[in-house]
C-alpha cells in the first residue's frame, strides 16, 4: 500500500529508526522556511518605491510556483539523487537530471516486519519524502532573493522564465556539489579529500579527512545567490534614474515585518537543517540568535559612526545580513563565535553597500552587499572560528583553505553559468521600457497599483 505507513512505526522509533518527533519539527521547518518567501517578498516590497512594490512582491511569489513545480519534477534528483544510491557524478547535472527518480523512489514501499513503510533514502529518523519538501522551500527561496537586484525593470516574464532555468542548471548542480556527495561535500570523491587525503570510519566509510563545512546554505544559497544578483544587475544595467535621484524605501514598516518574518523562519532554514530534534539542534538556535543580534548591533554602529544615524532600514538589513553570516556556520561555531562571526557580519555588509556606487553597478536592494558579501564572511568565517577545525581554535589553516577553495568554486560556477543563462533568456527581452519605468511597472505590467490615492 503507498504512502502508508503504520502506527508502530512511530512509537518513537520505527523498524528503520523513523522518528515523530524528528519528523514533525522537520514539516515544522518546512513551513518556517516557506513563509520565508512571503516574509522577503514584504522585506523587498517595502524597500522598493511606491510604484514598483507590487512587483517586486511578485517576483518572490512567481518563485514559489516556478520553483516548486521544478523541484518536484526534476529538482530533488538532480540534488540528492546520489544521495539515496551512493553512486553518480560530483557535479549532479548527469544524475537522472530529468527524471522523476528521487521522488518516485522515495514513494515506494517494502515489508518490515509484515508492514508496509517508506525507503528512507538515507536520511537518518525522517523519511525522505520529508526531505523533499524541506529542500524544496530552499530552492524557492534561493531564486527570490536574486530578484533585489533587478527591482524596476526586469519584465515579470523573462524573470520566471530565467528562474526556472537558473534553479535547473545553477541551484541543483551546486546543491548536489555540497550535500549531495559531490564535489564540495565531505565525500571520498570531493576535492577535499583530494587535497587533504581521507579516513575510514568504524563503519567503513570514507570521508575527507577534512571536510568542507555548510551547514545550511551559505554557498548553496547566499553566495549563489548573491553572485547572480551581480551579474544580472550588471548585464540588465541601471534603472534610468540611477545616480539622478535618491531612491528611498516606501514602507518601512513592511521591512521591519519583512525582517521579523525572515527571522522567525530561518530557525526552519537553520535548526531544520539538523534533521532532529537533537542537542545540535539547540546550539544551531542560540547560534543563529547569537550571530543575528550581534550583527544587527555591528551595522547600527557603522551606521552612528559613519552617518550619525541608526536607522530602522539599518537595524532590518543587519539583522538578514546575521542570518546569511551564520548560515554556513551554525552547526560548527560556539555562541561566543557565533557573536563574533555575526558582529563582523554586520559591519563588513553596511560598509559593503555602498560599492555599488562606487563601482558603477545598480544592485536595487543590496543584495550583493548583503547577502554575498555576508554569505563569503559566513563560509570563509568558519575556517577561523570553527571548534576544534577553526584557526583561532588550534585546528590549524586547512580548515580555512577548505572553506575559501568551496567558496571560490561557489563563485566562479554560478557566475559563469549565470551569464550563460542571461544570454540565453536574452531574446525574450530583459528590461521594461524607460516609459514603462517611468510610469512605475505595477501599473504598466500588472495592471495594478498598491494604494489607490482618491
Amino acid at each position: 500500500m503507498l504512502l502508508a505507513l503504520p502506527d508502530e512505526a512511530f512509537a518513537p522509533f520505527g523498524p528503520d529508526g523513523l522518528s515523530a518527533g524528528d519528523t514533525a519539527w522537520v514539516l515544522t521547518a518546512a513551513a518556517l522556511v516557506l513563509f520565508m518567501t512571503p516574509g522577503l517578498a514584504f522585506f523587498y516590497g517595502g524597500l522598493s518605491r511606491q510604484k514598483s512594490v507590487l512587483n517586486m512582491m511578485m517576483m518572490s511569489f512567481g518563485s514559489i510556483g516556478v520553483v516548486s513545480v521544478i523541484y518536484v519534477l526534476w529538482g530533488y534528483s538532480m540534488s540528492f539523487s546520489s544521495a539515496h544510491t551512493g553512486e553518480g557524478d560530483i557535479l549532479g547535472i548527469f544524475d537522472n537530471p530529468f527524471s522523476l527518480f528521487g521522488v518516485s523512489q522515495l514513494l515506494e514501499t517494502r515489508v518490515i516486519d509484515g508492514a508496509d513503510t517508506f525507503v528512507l533514502g538515507g536520511f537518518g529518523t525522517v523519511p525522505a519524502i520529508v526531505w523533499v519538501g524541506f529542500q524544496l522551500t530552499f530552492a524557492v527561496i534561493t531564486v527570490a532573493l536574486i530578484s533585489g537586484a533587478v527591482a524596476e525593470r526586469m519584465k515579470f516574464g523573462t524573470w520566471l522564465v530565467f528562474g526556472g532555468i537558473w534553479v535547473t542548471l545553477v541551484y541543483f548542480p551546486l546543491a548536489h556539489m555540497v550535500w549531495g556527495g559531490g564535489l564540495l561535500s565531505g565525500a571520498e570523491n570531493g576535492f577535499a579529500a583530494w587535497l587533504f587525503g581521507t579516513s575510514t570510519a568504524e563503519d567503513g566509510s570514507v570521508s575527507a579527512t577534512v571536510a568542507p563545512i555548510d551547514f545550511a546554505g551559505g554557498t548553496v544559497v547566499h553566495i549563489n545567490a548573491g553572485v547572480a544578483a551581480l551579474v544580472l544587475a550588471i548585464l540588465l544595467g541601471k534603472r534610468t534614474s540611477f545616480g539622478k535621484s535618491t531612491f528611498r524605501p516606501h514602507n518601512i514598516p513592511f521591512v521591519m515585518l519583512g525582517a521579523a518574518i525572515l527571522w522567525f523562519g530561518w530557525f526552519g532554514f537553520n535548526v531544520g537543517s539538523e534533521g532532529a530534534a537533537d542537542m545540535i539542534a539547540g546550539q544551531v538556535w542560540v547560534n543563529t540568535t547569537a550571530a543575528t543580534a550581534a550583527a544587527m548591533l555591528g551595522w547600527l554602529l557603522v551606521e552612528r559612526l559613519r552617518d550619525g544615524h541608526a536607522t530602522s532600514v539599518g537595524a532590518a538589513s543587519g539583522i538578514v545580513a546575521g542570518l546569511v553570516a551564520i548560515t554556513p556556520a551554525c552547526g560548527a561555531l560556539s555562541p561566543i563565535g557565533s557573536l563574533i562571526l555575526g558582529g563582523v557580519a554586520g559591519a563588513l555588509s553596511s560598509l559593503a553597500i555602498a560599492l555599488k556606487y562606487k563601482l558603477g553597478y545598480d544592485d536595487s536592494l543590496d543584495v550583493v552587499g548583503v547577502h554575498l558579501v555576508s554569505g563569503l564572511w559566513g563560509t570563509i568565517g568558519i575556517g577561523l572560528l570553527a571548534l576544534d577545525t577553526g584557526l583561532f581554535y588550534g585546528g590549524g589553516i586547512q580548515q580555512l583553505v577548505v572553506q575559501f577553495v568551496i567558496a571560490a568554486i561557489a563563485v566562479v560556477f554560478t557566475a559563469i553559468m549565470t551569464t550563460i543563462i542571461a544570454f540565453l533568456v536574452k531574446p525574450l527581452g530583459w528590461r521594461i521600457s524607460k516609459e514603462d519605468e517611468h510610469t512605475g511597472i505595477d501599473e504598466t505590467v500588472h495592471a495594478e497599483t498598491a494604494y489607490e490615492l482618491v
